[in-house]
């Protein structure tokens, strides 16, 4: 195997004064990312009873760090800078050369407000929990500062340890307020994502050792080239830790039973964040810091995404569990993310970051409307449902819209996530024509697949025969539920009408990576090394100039 080599070269003019301006300033993002863990720490000596203030108060917190992110981003974030933003570093243990530090750009702007936005409504949904509400809502409010802390990082320890904090409170969430087994579905949560999350560690370790440059900064780890048989090591080694997370096919075994054992509010932040951190992950250091192993692993991605759409449709299908049967289709979706981050071109990366943030908004829906009707049911199994539609009629229309945003109907934000997709594997010239038509037919099949098992739910839950109870003990959505249903629903066909609201935040970011992976590709073809007896062909520097590429790779030549 030949290492690709080239020079990394970018635009530190923009994330200087940025960062500069920050320092004479209030460090907002720290203090954002911050503010739920500290506001927490004051709910045990909060004067409460019931639960009552304690439930206003975490509300009140989540409402005030979810309005600051969007005032922040607003005001000081720019969306033609692909470069780092908002840049925070404060020495941490510097004995170590470990930060904190904290910084935005495209890639995670728009995971954070989704953080902030599913982390409040999940706040808002659990109204309802009666049992140890203080330890409760602490483990929430702790839960969002990791989850905000994971997307802000700018340093690979700092994010491993964010990322390690944020495993403590889903366990203690799913394992004291969960269902039947959910001292099983805990452990089983942790057990895979703690021992995946060894490899982020080892990976941060060998990068910072290469060189003589001795550091944990994302940005400068970036600059390095490595070995190409450390960076295929490190890459596979990411590639597992992340691959749980998202979770990639094998790897995704405990989602399902997570899922079925955790209440409402936490599945939720499961399926709306959780899962989105394995796809920010593979994008943030498996692309951009390691972009020679991508070259390799690309093929891969695309056909574990293959198998991850084909494979949890089928399996949906098998689930007669509500919430089962939607943690199947969380694993179908997220092969989107991965076909995007495969494809290697800017409509494949921007697809694949859109999905996400569209999946976190469909998703969090589903579970909460799932919690809706298991508060009616007390029961999440479909053959004991049926007949629901006309006792509940709002929560039918909910319900039916968000399975039609699941189920990518035009028009909402489904559709425009998974077209993109398609698109940038479409277009992509590292592939040959037969591996392009076989992804994206067999992904044809898992969209065939969606809607008749979603339908098939929406069937047995709402229509048919009333089996779980007298109708009159269904009481329909309160206006609360509505509410928060709609706070979901209406970004959704927001961005499916009209998707620049969306992708104007990381467009920027989606070109500057693409940019780097194809500038590989470049080195790549002049080489005229095709992967895997041809099934892969990069394209060759003739190619490249008559399609107007080889300018694009030309940008630091000016610098």
């Amino acid at each position: 195997m030949q290492k690709f080599t080239y020079v990394k070269i970018r635009n530190h003019t923009t994330e200087y004064l940025s960062s500069h301006m920050i320092a004479n300033s209030f460090p907002w993002l720290t203090a954002i990312t911050l503010l739920p863990l500290v506001a927490a720490l004051v709910i045990p000596v909060l004067p409460d009873k019931e639960g009552k203030t304690v439930r206003w108060y975490s509300l009140g917190v989540g409402l005030v760090s979810f309005a600051l992110t969007v005032v922040l981003f607003w005001q000081n974030y720019d969306l033609q800078n692909p470069d780092y933003q908002l840049v925070e570093t404060f020495a941490w243990i510097p004995q170590l050369g470990l930060n904190w530090s904290v910084a935005v750009d495209g890639m995670s702007m728009p995971l954070i407000v989704l953080t902030g936005l599913v982390n409040v409504l999940a706040i808002w949904a659990s109204w309802n929990v009666t049992l140890k509400p203080r330890l409760f809502y602490f483990l929430m409010l702790a839960l969002y500062s990791a989850q905000i802390g994971v997307f802000a990082a700018k340093d690979t320890v700092m994010f491993f340890v964010l990322w390690e904090l944020e495993l403590v409170p889903v366990y203690l969430l799913i394992s004291i307020w969960g269902g039947a087994k959910r001292q099983y579905a805990a452990t089983k949560f942790i057990l895979y994502t703690a021992a995946a999350s060894v490899f982020i560690l080892v990976g941060a370790l060998a990068m910072a050792f290469y060189g003589d440059n001795f550091t944990f900064d994302m940005e400068q780890l970036g600059f390095k080239n490595y070995p190409l048989a450390l960076e295929l090591f490190t890459y596979a080694g990411l590639l597992v830790a992340f691959g749980v997370k998202l979770p990639i096919f094998p790897l995704h075994t405990w989602l399902p039973d997570a899922h079925g054992e955790a209440s409402a509010p936490v599945s939720m932040i499961l399926a709306g964040v959780l899962l989105k951190m394995g796809g920010y992950g593979l994008i943030r250091m498996n692309v951009e810091m390691l972009p020679n192993a991508h070259i390799y692993f690309a093929p891969v991605l695309a056909i574990l995404g293959v198998v991850n759409i084909v494979y949890g449709a089928l399996t949906a299908f098998g689930q007669d569990n509500l919430k089962r049967r939607l943690a199947c289709s969380s694993i179908s979706h997220m092969g989107f993310v991965l076909i995007g981050i495969a494809a290697m071109t800017e409509l494949g990366i921007s697809g694949a970051v859109l999905q996400m943030v569209s999946h976190g908004l469909i998703a969090a829906a589903l579970f909460f409307l799932c919690g809706v009707t298991y508060d009616r049911t007390h029961t999440l199994m479909m053959e004991d449902m049926g007949g629901m539609a006309k006792s509940m009629p709002k929560t039918f229309a909910l319900f039916t819209t968000a399975s039609m945003a699941s189920l990518a109907l035009p028009g909402m934000s489904g559709f425009i996530g998974e077209l993109t997709v398609f698109l940038g594997i479409a277009t992509s010239d590292f592939y040959s024509n037969s591996f392009k038509v076989v992804v994206i037919f067999l992904s044809s099949v898992g969209l065939i697949l969606t809607p008749i098992y979603l339908l098939s739910m929406l069937r047995r839950v709402f229509y048919g025969q009333e089996n779980a109870a007298p109708a009159a003990a269904w009481l329909d959505a309160k206006p609360r539920e509505v509410l928060i249903a709609l706070c979901l629903l209406v970004p959704i066909v927001g961005i499916g009408l009209y998707p620049k609201a969306a992708t104007q935040t990381y467009d920027a970011k989606t070109v500057a990576v693409a940019a780097e992976v194809r500038q590989v590709m470049q080195v790549f073809a002049r080489q005229q090394d095709n992967l895997f007896s041809g099934g892969f062909v990069a394209p060759t520097t003739a190619e490249l100039d008559r399609k107007g590429l080889e300018s694009s790779f030309d940008f630091g030549k000016d610098a």
